[in-house]
């Protein structure tokens, strides 16, 4: 038999996957770029030489990205804003504007989500998550296509979207569906915008552990035995991987890359097995008491 010996191991951190100084000159929008993968995103486009324009609604996270960005090539503006306010999604993308230029490349990372049984899930609690995930997007994309419409101007967007808008969420059913509206309107808007200059692209990650995730996330972490070999790559994603892969689509060298997802996930999400195990209810998986009304 084969040695299993798994997908390599990425170059480290502060490596670079496209040439230095590519987004020299330009803005990137980064929403929700203060914390987690966002951040590490953001991080890639500043050590390429883009001015990052950070937004996010909570002032510790922009403070994160103010001092994780500090000292990478690029600028960084950490600006408050409440995606689902189109008002506030304009006045952050003239301060982004006023200081850097009309931003050429967008990253809508911005999202909502927590574990649940949809049969818990309260009116509120599902309209927050669609609102900042699927909602959220679509302001500040045509936010950003608008401007390049008015200035004949191309730019690219990239929305980080997540592997169960094409299978399903068991237990995230409310952000699932905001996730597959997103892969839709991926889709939508490059098809309308493409002939203006606009590409718009999907980015979906798989596991990669950091220190931002949520205590539900890492509670549900916490109950899998080994991540590593979970994995069909037998291991787990290094950041940078997902900022090299974001960088790339909205770079120079991917400008006839439109419509497309681009998963990184060393094929986890599409791993099946050849006899199923037993289905375990989500209640369950969620250590939840049974339903009563």
């Amino acid at each position: 038999m084969a040695e299993l010996i798994g997908l390599p191991a990425p170059p480290p951190v502060g490596e670079t996957a496209l040439r230095p100084g590519t987004f020299a000159g330009q803005c990137v929008v980064v929403t929700g770029g203060g914390t987690g993968l966002g951040k590490a995103i953001a991080a890639e486009f500043a050590r390429l030489g883009a001015a990052v324009a950070v937004a996010s609604r909570k002032d510790e996270h922009l403070e994160a990205a103010r001092s994780g960005l500090d000292g990478l090539p690029g600028d960084v503006l950490a600006v408050r804003c409440d995606i689902r306010s189109a008002d506030e999604v304009a006045a952050a993308f003239d301060a982004a504007e006023e200081a850097f230029g009309l931003p050429a490349v967008l990253v809508n990372n911005a999202a909502a989500n927590f574990p649940s049984p949809a049969e818990d899930l309260s009116p509120n609690a599902w309209r927050t998550v669609v609102d900042i995930t699927l909602n959220g997007t679509f302001l500040c994309a045509r936010e950003f296509g608008r401007r390049h419409l008015a200035a004949g101007t191309p730019g690219s967007i990239v929305n980080v979207g997540a592997s169960y808008a094409w299978t399903g969420g068991p237990g995230f059913a409310h952000s699932a569906a905001a996730k597959a509206g997103v892969k839709n309107l991926t889709e939508s808007l490059a098809v309308e915008w493409g002939p203006y200059g606009i590409q718009v692209n999907g980015l979906v990650p798989g596991l990669f552990p950091h220190e931002d995730m949520t205590a539900d996330i890492t509670g549900s972490l916490d109950r899998t035995s080994d991540k590593d070999v979970c994995q069909p790559a037998l291991r787990v994603g290094q950041r940078q991987e997902l900022g090299w892969a974001a960088t790339f689509l909205a770079s120079p060298y991917a400008r006839f890359i439109s419509g497309h997802t681009l998963v990184v996930d060393g094929a986890n999400w599409q791993r099946r097995t050849l006899t199923n195990p037993p289905v375990i209810p989500v209640r369950e998986q969620l250590g939840r008491e049974a339903f009563t009304p």
